[in-house]
């Protein structure tokens, strides 16, 4: 099967830093784009809707954030199989990986999707939600929650799409519902007078219009994408790949944001004014950071298809530049961050609201100054899941959200840290990870492992 009449991008050829730029670039584009749809939630409720729904929209984004983990997880994983196959040549491969994929990943969402339909008021409980914003809550995670297969259906066609090196048109057709999602915002909330529900149908429409327009390109420029009722079974070696690179992926997506979400249930038990600020500072840290995490995506592509292709040097030139790269950018804006930490604040908050402020103007300059230490911890996510050790992906994101999480419980229960100790567990997490992660790579270099998995992938090959 020939792929040449669909618009790829072979990562095994050409300038490395060029060539991980230009596929990175249209990802961090399109993932800047995404965390607009919360964004501009959190924009419009926060001026025009008061403290308590800004407070209602942020934990509730922390718990979509979580949820959506899950199967966008799966779609990753699933999309690393994709980008072996592809590096190898393995377009029959790549068919059968495709009906394994869509039975696994399509019917653990769709079970998810039920799960917490069912599930919401317990899981708002949970979370130590203060009574008065539980009501506003409910009201934008049940509409949230309708949509959630259209979120799959986008990141399900845009992971396939990357794995091949096509990352350019998932930016086009989130570009479109970024804008629809905004317009949306503006007439729900302020002609509608829907309040956070209408924030919750411009978002969940939006996404509905990205995920429709998306599959519906995929299907009719990638012939690769086309099933036929003779390519409808299901084989044991696929569905074995597909199963054990999803669940792995899915479970480090999951476990990093269920630390995230146990560390929101903890921030709410200080109050409304904490969980506002921090509602608006982790939107604008996961805004700043969100580049080097789709670097590391980026990244994690190119070493798979180089490994499937079993250039070993191109892979180890490939991450000095990815170093150099993700360094200098974290670098940047990090200093970005602290300079500018209140003035980024108060573009979602009244000045009026100075404790606000104050609190997410201190969460901001401590996260912010290590966000070398997150792009490396991404760096080393992708490499791992590309050369076939997912699991080790997972023991990094354990690693680093344990050690976030007990931290944060630990010093927070102490009166003269209190919710500075939350702030401070963060980078402290992600630098002890960084550190196991580089000295696992070392140890597996010494002992050979490298060249076992190569051989492995060679084997697989011939």
């Amino acid at each position: 099967m020939s792929l040449h009449d669909t618009k790829t991008n072979d990562l095994t050829q050409g300038g490395i830093t060029g060539t991980m730029l230009r596929f990175a670039i249209p990802m961090i584009l399109g993932n800047l784009l995404q965390q607009c749809y919360n964004i501009a939630d959190t924009f419009i409720v926060g001026h025009y809707l008061g403290a308590d729904a800004l407070a209602a929209v942020g934990s509730a984004y922390t718990l979509m954030v979580f949820i959506t983990s899950v199967f966008i997880g799966l779609c990753m994983g699933s999309g690393a199989v994709f980008s072996l196959q592809y590096g190898a040549k393995d377009y029959e491969g790549m068919k059968r990986s495709l009906v394994s994929s869509l039975v696994l990943t399509g019917g653990i969402t769709l079970i998810l999707n039920i799960a917490v339909l069912a599930g919401i008021h317990p899981i708002i409980r949970l979370l130590q939600t203060p009574a008065e914003i539980e009501g506003l809550m409910f009201d934008y995670l049940f509409i949230i929650f309708l949509g959630i297969i259209s979120t799959f259906i986008y990141n399900y066609y845009a992971y396939l799409l990357r794995a091949l090196g096509n990352s350019i048109v998932p930016l086009y057709f989130l570009a479109v519902s970024v804008v629809l999602n905004i317009v949306l915002d503006l007439i729900f909330i302020l002609v509608c007078h829907w309040g956070v529900s209408g924030a919750a149908a411009a978002t969940v429409i939006s996404q509905t219009a990205a995920a429709a327009g998306l599959c519906v390109y995929a299907l009719y420029r990638f012939p690769i994408f086309r099933l036929k009722l003779s390519h409808i079974r299901l084989h044991r070696q696929s569905i074995k790949e597909i199963a054990t690179y999803s669940s792995l992926t899915c479970m480090q997506q999951s476990v990093m944001n269920f630390g995230i979400l146990m560390v929101q249930g903890l921030v709410n038990s200080f109050g409304t004014c904490v969980m506002a600020a921090f509602a608006v500072a982790v939107k604008i840290d996961s805004f700043a950071y969100m580049p080097v995490q789709d670097f590391g995506n980026a990244f994690s592509t190119f070493v798979a298809q180089n490994f499937g292709a079993g250039q070993q040097k191109r892979i180890r030139q490939g991450i000095r530049s990815a170093i150099g790269v993700t360094t200098g950018f974290c670098l940047l804006i990090s200093a970005i961050v602290f300079i500018f930490a209140r003035p980024l604040m108060q573009l979602f908050i009244d000045g009026s609201e100075k404790e606000i402020i104050s609190i997410g103007v201190e969460y901001l300059r401590v996260e912010g100054s290590f966000y070398v230490g997150i792009g490396y911890l991404f760096l080393l996510y992708g490499f791992y899941r590309a050369i076939r050790m997912p699991g080790m992906s997972v023991v990094l994101t354990v690693f680093s959200l344990g050690t976030r999480v007990v931290l944060a419980y630990a010093l927070a229960a102490i009166p003269a840290i209190g919710v500075h100790g939350i702030w401070w567990s963060i980078p402290i997490g992600w630098a002890l990870a960084d550190a196991y992660g580089v000295w696992y790579y070392r140890r597996a270099v010494k002992r050979g492992l490298w060249d076992s998995k190569y051989d492995s992938v060679r084997s697989t090959r011939e």
